[in-house]
């Protein structure tokens, strides 16, 4: 009983840890993306 409870904390947390890693490597992306948006805006507003 006890490890069918700990093989199925560790299928949860390997999960969690590939949803963060496929997070982490988009985030630069919206960063920039982001980034340039608000500078667009900031040179609409104000060019």
């Amino acid at each position: 009983m006890d490890a069918q409870k700990v093989e199925a904390e560790i299928a949860k947390l390997m999960a969690e840890t590939t949803k963060i890693n496929a997070e982490s490597r988009w985030y630069p992306f919206m960063v920039g993306a982001a980034f340039f948006g608000a500078a667009t805006a900031f040179a609409k507003l104000f060019l």
